[in-house]
């Protein structure tokens, strides 16, 4: 868990958010999940934030690699999962899912940002078995 005192990435989860919502404040609310994509990939780029796009994540079983695999949307900083919804309610599995991809990647920090109601929304997830 988190503590008052200390956000874990703060810098780099404020820049993220900040990028978002210059996003949804250009585009609004209402479009596919690709068209957030896109837009975030200029604005990642416009605002100096490292990212990969679409990136597979490899799922271990016993020790062993399986043949399915997930699919981020982003990692940013090379440590923080991004995953991007446009979508009225955010149901509970969409936070299963993000904390599945830090288990398998063994990260710390995901984030769920969603585009689809009229102010932006997001929710930072820890991953709290791998915590320092």
């Amino acid at each position: 868990m988190e503590s008052k005192t200390e956000i874990l990435y703060k810098e780099e989860s404020y820049k993220i958010i900040g990028a978002c919502m210059k996003v949804h404040r250009e585009l609004g609310s209402g479009f596919l999940e690709a068209v957030y994509d896109e837009a975030l990939k200029k604005e990642f780029m416009k605002s100096e934030i490292p990212f990969k796009s679409q990136v597979k994540l490899k799922v271990f079983y016993e020790g062993e690699q399986l043949k399915k695999y997930y699919i981020a949307d982003f990692i940013c900083y090379d440590k923080i999962i991004l995953e991007i919804k446009s979508i009225n309610q955010v149901p509970v599995v969409f936070y299963a899912q993000i904390k599945n991809y830090l288990t398998a990647t063994k990260m710390e920090l995901g984030m769920l940002i969603n585009f689809g109601q009229s102010s932006l929304t997001y929710k930072r997830i820890i991953n709290s078995n791998n915590l320092r």
